[in-house]
């Protein structure tokens, strides 16, 4: 009988579109794609940011988990109630048209879903809430913003804590009330969606991380970026490895093991 630990499911990564070299790209970075195979133990398989064009429902029957990825782009206001402004550029209409869809369905298919950073943000605007754009103009909120380097462990660098929720879905998986992370944003969740449940705040106020309210499995967000210290940093390991066992049951549930002998 194969062993569930040793199973590797398939995880589908949110690509950005970015025009190159005369080419447009639909890529991940490769923090991500790591992150999912060392910390998680998942082969990651990327998914183009082709939209209607793609059959979402038939992408989940093969698939585990999905990963939404962070990005520079911002999510573009239009979809949650507001006007474009230059000053929140870049956006990634493609992107999306694609991501937004593929949470949805996720989440009514019972596929384990972890969303970071901007993935969050869309998590939050696929289920009917808003944003807050350049957050840090805010009264009262701090400057979330990565510092300007060259060298991306000082960009990713772990700032400021987060309070653990008591008594939720992250207390029970990072087993504390209170960690540091590397929080690194301008947009954040303004009105939370009505399918969300706050599972960490920052002092500021600002909502860090949430999971969606009775999914059947596991269906969670991070505004910080776990995948960049998952491999030194005990709380971001937890994370992933928490989003690979979901993984590995689900494709246990499917039959999928007794497939792999």
């Amino acid at each position: 009988m194969t062993d569930l630990k040793s199973f590797s499911p398939l995880v589908a990564v949110a690509a950005d579109v970015r025009d190159f070299e005369g080419y447009r790209w639909h890529a991940a970075p490769e923090t991500y794609v790591k992150a999912a195979l060392t910390g998680a133990g998942a082969i990651p398989v990327i998914v183009p940011s082709l939209g209607d064009a793609l059959d979402i429902d038939a992408l989940l029957e093969r698939v585990d988990g999905v990963l939404i990825t962070g990005s520079r782009s911002n999510v573009h206001p239009t979809l949650y109630g507001a006007s474009a402004d230059p000053r929140t550029e870049p956006y990634d209409p493609a992107r999306d048209s694609t991501t937004l869809p593929l949470i949805r369905a996720a989440l009514r298919h019972g596929v384990p879903l972890l969303a970071i950073c901007r993935g969050q943000q869309e998590l939050n605007v696929a289920l009917g809430g808003t944003l807050i754009s350049e957050v840090q103009d805010l009264p009262g909120r701090d400057d979330h913003r990565s510092p300007v380097s060259e060298v991306q462990a000082e960009r990713f660098a772990i700032r400021h804590p987060v309070r653990i929720v008591a008594d939720g879905c992250f207390a029970r998986i990072l087993e504390r009330d209170e960690i540091d992370v590397n929080s690194l944003h301008r947009q954040a969740i303004g009105e939370l969606a009505e399918g969300l449940v706050v599972e960490a705040v920052a002092a500021d106020g600002t909502i860090e991380a949430v999971s969606v309210r009775d999914a059947p499995g596991f269906a969670v967000g991070v505004q910080w970026h776990p995948e960049y210290w998952v491999s030194t940093d005990a709380p971001s390991g937890r994370l992933f490895r928490a989003f690979g066992e979901a993984m590995r049951a689900r494709a246990a549930s499917r039959g999928l093991l007794a497939a792999a002998e």
